[in-house]
């Protein structure tokens, strides 16, 4: 009878498996929900044809019960206007506080919480390995609070993935991931937070590609509070040839594309650019100041910047700095305060 009973017990749990584990998926979305936002965000972008304006919608995650938002960057890095729409339905403004285009990760306070949002807890992701289930949970294609479910399949150390990305560690998943889930929250099976929504590399556009995620260890790393000054831009590292052609006195440069209305920088004086142009099949911004240094720290790769944002993020709020830029032939130099 025992062996009878094993026997019974193997045939019947399979069937009754599947209904578990979508029970507990259901669970975990229903405790995960209140802490994911809808993030809009209005900004302006520079082509050929000059400047035009243009409106983008991604997703992020309340980490912190006194506003504290995290998202992509290439979401709200460089906007004038950002907004956050919780699971209640109610809208509330947001403002940049730190960013990191190079893990495209940004860090947003919001003006208020409202009463139905609810903080995340982050997770370990250090721990997290490849086969473990995930859960992405976001606004794909703007429709607000979608789910979707797969696994870890890869983890990319930082600067093996993404050229323009150097700083991040990446966690490869199956799960969907399509235009709009950008800055979303991905969730380990014990509803915490283990990585921010970052790209989707498909031949075709679709959500059948490759979906990579920043770890959460990464984007707590590197969004140190007000390195907003890179947060407020939009532009290019100008090296090599690009640094000799735009004749720039240094041997690079970061020429502004835009500049995010009332930011630091803005209001520093920095200006972007007005078109751009086609070199060497390439399109580059021009017009717009080339900055050289930042209290004298010269802006020639990625790890200065990280730099100048470490340096900017010890700054005490209002303390006075300086920054050279080339703007029209001319070095001159533009003063701010830090945030």
């Amino acid at each position: 009878m025992k062996v009878l009973a094993v026997i019974l017990a193997a045939a019947v749990l399979p069937a009754f498996a599947p209904a578990a584990r979508a029970q507990n998926l259901d669970d975990i979305f229903r405790k995960v929900n209140p802490s994911v936002v809808v993030v809009r965000a209005k900004g302006r972008d520079v082509g050929a044809g000059g400047v035009t304006r243009f409106n983008e919608t991604g997703s992020g995650v309340l980490i912190s019960a006194s506003g504290k938002v995290m998202t992509a960057a290439h979401v709200v890095n460089g906007m004038d206007e950002i907004t956050v729409e919780g699971i209640g339905g109610e809208v509330v403004r947001a403002t940049i506080i730190s960013a990191n285009a190079a893990a495209d990760v940004s860090l947003l306070q919001l003006e208020r919480v409202t009463k139905a949002m609810r903080a995340a807890r982050t997770g370990d992701s250090d721990t997290m390995r490849v086969g473990q289930q995930v859960m992405v949970v976001g606004a794909p294609y703007g429709l607000a609070y979608s789910m979707s479910v797969g696994w870890i399949s890869a983890r990319w150390p930082p600067n093996t993935i993404f050229p323009d990305m150097q700083l991040a560690e990446f966690l490869q998943t199956t799960a969907t991931i399509n235009t709009g889930n950008s800055g979303g929250p991905v969730f380990n099976m014990a509803g915490e937070v283990i990585g921010i929504v970052s790209q989707n590399i498909s031949k075709s556009g679709g959500s059948e590609g490759l979906g990579f995620i920043v770890t959460i260890k990464s984007a707590q790393n590197l969004l140190v509070p007000r390195k907003v000054f890179w947060g407020a831009l939009q532009g290019v590292l100008l090296t090599g040839r690009f640094a000799t052609v735009f004749n720039v006195p240094a041997p690079a440069g970061f020429l502004g594309k835009t500049v995010a209305q009332g930011s630091t920088v803005w209001n520093m004086g920095l200006q972007g650019s007005d078109g751009t142009l086609t070199i060497a099949g390439k399109q580059i911004p021009v017009g717009g100041d080339i900055i050289l240094s930042v209290e004298d720290i010269p802006v020639v790769s990625e790890e200065n910047i990280e730099k100048i944002r470490n340096m900017l993020a010890g700054l005490a709020p209002g303390t006075p700095f300086k920054m050279n830029v080339l703007r029209a032939g001319k070095i001159i130099e533009l003063t701010g305060t830090s945030q």
